[in-house]
Order: structure tokens, then sequence, then C-alpha cells
């Protein structure tokens, strides 16, 4: 079976890599094979074998697509829980100077915001076009997806700042919880 997926041109480059090596390691990774059409951006991916990596190769191919490098992307092929969530901030913003104000409040000063989120969650976050994507587990991104809601609606950077602090003392509660110790 054979999946495809369209990426922005800009990045077609960056799946094929330097001398092509990023393809390569995809297709070596996973013995699966991507056909790239360098013009349109369309990527056909087949895999023999296991259809689930073929959905775990277009997962990582859109992530790429969507503004990760592609050492982080790469990751979904190595961690089966690992999700790409893409968000499509068009919904919300009606003009493209609101769009730039929007991803303003998500990167935030001097890309401060991202990194909060980033760094208290576990979580990575692209800024790409007209979306946001966000690579994490599920419950990572549930949490991701809220604070970027209330950016969205308007929250104080604060407030976010606090709501993800909140979080992250949560996620190490139930990490700790989590673990046994005899």
């Amino acid at each position: 079976m054979t999946q495809y997926v369209k990426i922005p041109k800009e990045r077609v480059g960056v799946i094929i890599g330097p001398k092509g090596e990023t393809k390569k390691l995809i297709e070596d990774k996973t013995a699966c094979q991507l056909e790239i059409d360098s013009e349109s951006g369309k990527i056909d991916i087949t895999c023999e074998e296991d259809p689930l990596k073929e959905f775990r190769v277009l997962e990582t191919i859109k992530a790429i697509g969507r503004g990760f490098n592609p050492e982080k992307a790469l990751e979904l092929l190595d961690d089966e829980m690992l999700m790409l969530e893409v968000i499509d901030l068009s919904d919300v913003a009606t003009t493209p100077k609101e769009l730039q104000r929007i991803k303003g409040r998500i990167i935030g000063r001097n890309g401060r915001t991202r990194e909060l989120a980033e760094t208290l969650i576990n979580v990575k976050i692209s800024v790409y076009g007209k979306t946001v994507s966000i690579l994490g587990h599920p419950e990572q991104n549930t949490i991701i997806r809220t604070a970027i809601r209330m950016l969205l609606d308007g929250a104080t950077h604060g407030a976010v700042y606090k709501f993800l602090e909140k979080k992250h003392q949560e996620l190490l509660k139930s990490q700790l919880d989590s673990v046994d110790f005899y």
C-alpha cells in the first residue's frame, strides 16, 4: 500500500537532506521507499512489510513539512507514543496581520513562551506558516493545546506560565507516583 503527503515546496530539500542523507536515513530505518516530487511537494511512501511504519513515516514527513528539523521529527520513528498534532491558526486569524500577532503570542518575546512550554512540558513546538505543531505524548499535547488556546483567547502570558508550571508539577508527581520504590 502507498500513502502520500503533500508538503510545502520549500521543505522538500529538508526531507531530502544534504546529499540525500535524510531521505536515505528514513528509508534505511523503516524499510520504506520515499518517492519525492520536488516540483509539487508530493511524497509517496511505500512500506511493503509494515503498514504501521507507513503511518509513522507519514507523520515524520508531515512534521518536517510543518517546520520541525529532521532530528526532532525522526523521534516519531523511535517512540510509538510520540504524536504529531497540527493546529490550524487560519481558523482564528482572519488577516495576515492578525496571524502574525497570534504567532508572536505563541512564540513570545525572544522565543521565551515557546521555550518555556517546551521545557516545562517536555514537548517540541514549531510555528510555521499558518500552523502551530506539537510533538509530544498525548497528555503533554493536551496541556500544550490548552495553553495555546488560552493565548488565542487572550489570556496573559503570566496566566499561561502559571498554568504550565502547575501542569509541570502534576506531570512530575504522576511520574513519581508511577515509580515503585522497593
